[in-house]
């Protein structure tokens, strides 16, 4: 019997990676449950969903405080993907422990007062930098029932808070079940065989430290200009976020677009992950900071440069073995070593493509192990 599962997470801000991993969750978790799921904008939630599931929608602001009454109606209060414990950058401009605090009124509810199961699934833990964030952490996770992580360092992190092994387990993020056959609606389209260099490039202002946001795109407009000045480069803008944020991948694209005008840039609007799939596969190279961008990229077999914004892009390109062409920057670098990380990105193509389809194959398999466990021994135990 399928049970009632209060599924949270970051939705409707019209964020390709969020939806993904929403629409990746509820395809593991299966047709047999009933949700109910948070959104900031319910209808397109729910148009995204389209009547796969039996699923009620709401608001998760304007309709937050009947959020205990769902806590009561439902049989698991269950967070899926996403960086659930952490500070928030000051680039972000809200409270630092903002996240934390909703997440411990959340937990604390469900488990003190409505006696709730509290799952969360390959989650991100961190960054936690102060002692006051790694004591409301160290709360919240006293109360959870079971946690998965998507990365070493989350899996670190949740030993130093002490959380009981038995509830604790590593396993890769959720979208890497997502085979490429069925990420790409239409025919896939292979990089074109021209002497064109196509380069996916995906920005995100959000990073640990804005105070290196300038010279990190005046290095990066300049590697490009470099790479266009030996090959016909063509640069395909990948917003990951196109509304909602005023500072979103979309407005940032076009932005850093202006800084290098001689350049050939086609500028996408990709409205989910079907969209960015198609564009990915017309590509040579990705060059991206948004996380789901790069394990798009992975699944289906893109060489990439991780722009590491922050600590899970680090953690992917170091999963992903991809660790030595990663660029962080929240630190000053040489603009040559970007550069030679692209021209090392083309010149190795056919090692890194059978090494992403080796990475991808094995984080798929244990996904598929895990949602059986989830299902079997999580759901189905109460």
């Amino acid at each position: 019997m399928g049970k009632k599962i209060l599924f949270l997470g970051t939705h409707g801000q019209y964020n390709i990676g969020d939806e993904l991993l929403l629409e990746t969750f509820l395809s593991q978790l299966g047709e047999q449950n009933s949700y109910m799921v948070n959104s900031y904008d319910p209808a397109f939630t729910n148009g995204q969903l389209a009547d796969q599931y039996d699923v009620e929608v709401f608001h998760t602001t304007k309709d937050k405080w009947e959020l205990p009454q769902r806590i009561l109606r439902a049989d698991y209060l269950f967070f899926g993907g996403g960086s659930v414990l952490k500070e928030l950058y000051a680039s972000v401009g809200r409270n630092r422990y903002a996240t934390l605090f909703m997440i411990l009124f959340i937990v604390f509810f469900a488990r003190v007062v409505a006696r709730k199961p509290v799952i969360m699934s390959n989650i991100g833990v961190g960054p936690i930098h102060t002692s006051f964030g790694f004591l409301l952490a160290k709360v919240i996770m006293g109360m959870v029932n079971f946690v998965s992580v998507r990365d070493q360092n989350s899996y670190d992190t949740c030993q130093k808070l002490g959380i009981d092994q038995k509830k604790l387990l590593l396993v890769p993020d959720a979208v890497f079940v997502n085979a490429a056959e069925n990420l790409i609606c239409k025919q896939p389209v292979e990089a074109a065989s021209d002497s064109t260099l196509r380069i996916a490039l995906n920005l995100n202002y959000n990073i640990a430290n804005p105070s290196n946001w300038e010279a990190f795109l005046a290095n990066l407009a300049d590697a490009l200009k470099q790479i266009g000045e030996r090959y016909n480069l063509e640069i395909h803008a990948l917003p990951m976020q196109t509304q909602f944020n005023p500072q979103n991948d979309l407005q940032t694209l076009r932005s850093f677009q202006a800084r290098i005008p001689d350049l050939k840039v086609v500028l996408h609007e990709p409205s989910s992950a079907q969209d960015v799939a198609q564009i990915l596969s017309q590509c040579d190279l990705v060059m991206a900071e948004r996380l789901h961008a790069l394990v798009l990229a992975s699944i289906l077999k893109k060489p990439f440069v991780a722009l590491i914004y922050d600590v899970k892009v680090e953690q992917l390109a170091k999963y992903m073995q991809m660790e030595g062409l990663a660029v962080d920057i929240n630190r000053p670098f040489e603009m040559a070593d970007l550069t030679g990380n692209i021209i090392k990105a083309i010149n190795n193509r056919q090692d890194i493509i059978q090494n992403l389809a080796n990475q991808v194959s094995k984080a798929a398999g244990q996904l598929q192990n895990y949602f059986i466990y989830v299902d079997e021994q999580l759901l189905a135990s109460s």
